[in-house]
């Protein structure tokens, strides 16, 4: 029946057009044959012949792991399925595959998935070392006799995948916990994260932690300059615990520890830090700092599975605040204190923390004991420490003892930053005038760096008082230019 005017109306000829095509689809549509799912896509048949069954009647099972295990993933895969003859397919589709399971990939018709390119991604295995992982794809192979096709996915948080995901058909499905069980000891065995150092950083899709792998550094105790005992006490509190922990676990003692290094910027707490990571070779360290502080959790979860481990948490203050600073406790300092007791005692695990401002931090954090049992301060230099250090960064320089002992001497209440800025300005003041540096040029830069205005350079330097304040803590508020907010910037050294 045709569209009809109301009365006092003139029809309009497109709408009646319009209306009648639409009832042409209509009827089109309603005369093709159903779409079905009863048959598997080409690629479903595929495997169907792989398992020997119908996949259409096996269940998915799935299992998820952390972004930084893609490589340890991919490396238990490999070992499990070979690299036999049909051992590896690929699922034809493009980027549409991200958003369908493995049964849709099966089973869907809308889905039109068939055997295609393996797609492979780059993973670093370590500071000087990658690996080509599988992206996105299938792996055949069997346990126990049982046949299994594993999907492989690498994370996508640009589809909402922030985690390696692995989906699972067996011919049999009870063997699908067999084959999760060997992949997970595999992945233990053979883990490129054991005993790296390693730094977390959030992605820039969210929070996940995807880990960076660092060099080892190597400092010489030789190169720390502190006060008597001080780099003794740290070292056998980190490494001797550690190498006693068969004794101490006999005595029914407990492994986990934690130490707080506190002290102005630049006296050192970095480079004791690094030495301590170059002490303990072969431990899995963990490096977070500031903003990165908040991915304690994934780096607690490292640690506590690839012991022995240290975790560095650099600048705890910034999210430990005291309750008495400000308008209380940060989240992330609940997720600092959860990952320091949810360690059991005889966790193999040494927490270092760092602060600059040990003053306000959180009592909770700085004084309970099984979370912080040893704090050590890293202060300014004293008069032969002073010396030490300028002898250090004078290095080949042609200054005299006299000299150099003269500038120590004028530096009182200065960090380690001080001598080493001080050599460089001497340095660079004979570059320009064209000579070899002498004693006057290190004593005109001396006179530069403690002038008046250079008050300023002086606290960046960790200068006792920087002609206003002494330390511990932040200048006030227009201290510093630009920021009237703006704190002193983290230690150098």
């Amino acid at each position: 029946m045709e569209p009809s005017a109301s009365a006092g109306t003139t029809p309009d000829p497109d709408d009646a057009l319009l209306l009648r095509s639409v009832r042409r689809l209509v009827d089109r549509l309603a005369a093709l044959p159903p779409e079905r799912g009863d048959q598997p896509t080409p690629l479903g048949q595929h495997l169907s012949g792989v398992l020997g069954t119908d996949v259409r009647t096996l269940p998915v099972v799935s299992e998820e792991f952390a972004p930084h295990r893609l490589a340890d993933v991919d490396i238990a895969l490999t070992a499990l399925a070979g690299d036999g003859p049909g051992s590896l397919l690929g699922v034809s589709g493009g980027s549409a595959r991200q958003g369908i399971g493995f049964a849709e990939l099966l089973t869907a018709p809308y889905a039109g998935a068939d055997v295609g390119p393996v797609d492979y991604a780059t993973r670093a295995t370590g500071p000087d070392s990658e690996r080509q992982v599988v992206a996105f794809g299938i792996r055949c192979l069997a346990v126990d006799g049982v046949p299994l096709a594993v999907l492989q996915r690498m994370p996508r948080p640009d589809y909402g995948q922030p985690l390696v995901v692995l989906e699972v058909l067996a011919a049999d499905p009870a063997v699908c916990g067999t084959f999760l069980a060997r992949l997970r000891a595999l992945m233990l065995e053979h883990s490129v994260l054991r005993g790296q150092v390693l730094s977390f950083t959030a992605t820039e899709y969210g929070s996940e932690a995807g880990a960076t792998f660092l060099r080892r550094p190597h400092v010489p105790a030789e190169e720390i300059v502190l006060p008597d005992g001080v780099l003794e006490q740290v070292v056998g509190h980190v490494v001797g615990i550690g190498e006693h922990r068969d004794t101490l676990l006999a005595a029914g003692q407990h492994l986990k520890r934690g130490i707080l290094l506190h002290g102005p910027p630049g006296t050192g707490k970095t480079l004791t830090v690094r030495h301590l990571l170059g002490a303990t070779p072969g431990t899995t360290a963990i490096l977070l700092t500031g903003s990165s502080l908040h991915l304690i959790g994934a780096a607690a979860e490292v640690a506590r599975t690839f012991q022995p481990s240290v975790v560095v948490l650099e600048d705890v203050d910034l999210v430990a605040m005291d309750r008495d600073f400000g308008d209380g406790p940060q989240p992330v300092l609940f997720e600092v204190l959860d990952a320091l007791d949810g360690l059991d005692g005889d966790a193999d695990v040494a927490f270092v923390l760092t602060t600059n401002r040990v003053a306000v931090l959180e009592r909770a954090l700085a004084e309970r004991p099984g979370r912080v049992d040893l704090a050590v301060e890293i202060p300014l230099p004293d008069d032969d420490a002073r010396r030490r250090l300028f002898r250090r960064y004078a290095g080949e320089q042609p200054f005299s003892a006299a000299a150099l002992d003269a500038a120590a001497a004028r530096a009182e209440g200065t960090t380690g930053s001080f001598p080493k800025e001080l050599v460089r300005r001497a340095v660079l003041a004979a570059a320009v005038r064209g000579g070899e540096v002498t004693d006057s040029d290190l004593s005109q830069a001396l006179d530069g760096l403690l002038s008046a205005r250079e008050a300023l350079t002086l606290r960046l330097l960790g200068h006792a008082d920087g002609g206003e304040r002494p330390w511990p803590g932040p200048p006030d508020a227009g201290d510093l230019p630009g920021d009237p907010g703006a704190e002193l910037p983290p230690e150098s050294c």
